[in-house]
């Protein structure tokens, strides 16, 4: 039986991470998704031993396995992973930007990448994903995965909230933001806050900007009863209609018609094969 269910975390959790998501022998009609960039990263635990693997986008050649926990980084391209069929996993799934007091390293080092969790934060994780292995009480292993994170990080969850300032601008009105004015409004020089906010979140604003813009893209697109491309460009914030072709292919591996011309389960995963 097809199992889903998702959890928010208490206080301080709660400021930074967005969900923990659960599911359970999920039954797709597909094997293989595009993950589109969305500015997310994540924490993934699988409770089965056979590995997971990324693919080449194209090919969809297996290039990278993955073995029982893993972490994402914000993705500035599409990666192409397993629908989830058969699977049973936990996702903790972080606020966009909010990740790096949970990671030992600047988050630009794990920016389009995945890494084994043992890579990042030695056994840890593997002996959370022992205890969790113990019970199949699904709302226990999620309270065992809020206590270990809790007491991970305890001391060290914070953010510069100059950078927290710049992901809620960017993020709630990215066709409306000028990263040049909002660099004076924070009140440092450039180059110093591109790079506080790359450490911190992964990317630089200029990058992650124009990932809020695609997925205000996406947003426009599935909502439309019918498409006008140049006012969604428009309201999206892009210069034109080609600086919006040509970055949606970019995040996406296709336009944007063909895009809406896909029909998707859930907003950033894309079947592919």
């Amino acid at each position: 039986m097809m199992i889903y269910r998702t959890h928010k975390p208490a206080f301080p959790l709660d400021n930074f991470i967005e969900v923990f998501v659960y599911f359970d022998d999920v039954r797709l009609s597909h094997n293989f998704d595009r993950f589109l960039p969305n500015g997310d990263t994540e924490i993934l635990i699988d409770f089965h031993d056979t590995p997971q693997f990324i693919y080449d986008n194209n090919s969809l050649k297996e290039i990278q396995a993955c073995h029982h926990v893993w972490a994402s980084g914000l993705r500035t391209e599409p990666i192409t992973i397993p629908s989830g069929n058969k699977s049973e996993m936990m996702v903790i799934s972080f606020k966009k930007g909010m990740a790096a007091s949970f990671f030992p390293f600047p988050m630009d080092e794990i920016a389009d990448s995945v890494v084994d969790a043992d890579l990042v934060w030695g056994s840890d994780f593997g002996l959370l994903r022992e205890r969790l292995l113990e019970t199949k009480d699904i709302d226990l292993r999620f309270k065992l995965v809020e206590e270990f994170l809790v007491t991970k990080v305890r001391s060290q969850l914070e953010i510069n909230p100059c950078v927290e300032f710049a992901l809620n601008e960017m993020r709630l009105r990215p066709d409306e933001i000028n990263i040049g004015r909002m660099n004076e409004k924070i009140g440092y020089s450039q180059k110093h806050f591109t790079h506080l906010f790359q450490s911190q979140v992964g990317v630089t604003p200029k990058s992650f900007l124009k990932i809020m813009r695609f997925q205000k893209a996406i947003a426009e697109i599935e909502k439309a009863k019918s498409i006008d491309w140049g006012r969604i460009s428009q309201d999206c914030g892009f210069y034109d209609q080609s600086h919006f072709i040509n970055s949606f292919k970019n995040f996406s591996g296709f336009t944007p018609e063909q895009y809406a011309q896909i029909q998707t389960n859930y907003q950033n995963y894309v079947p592919v094969g």
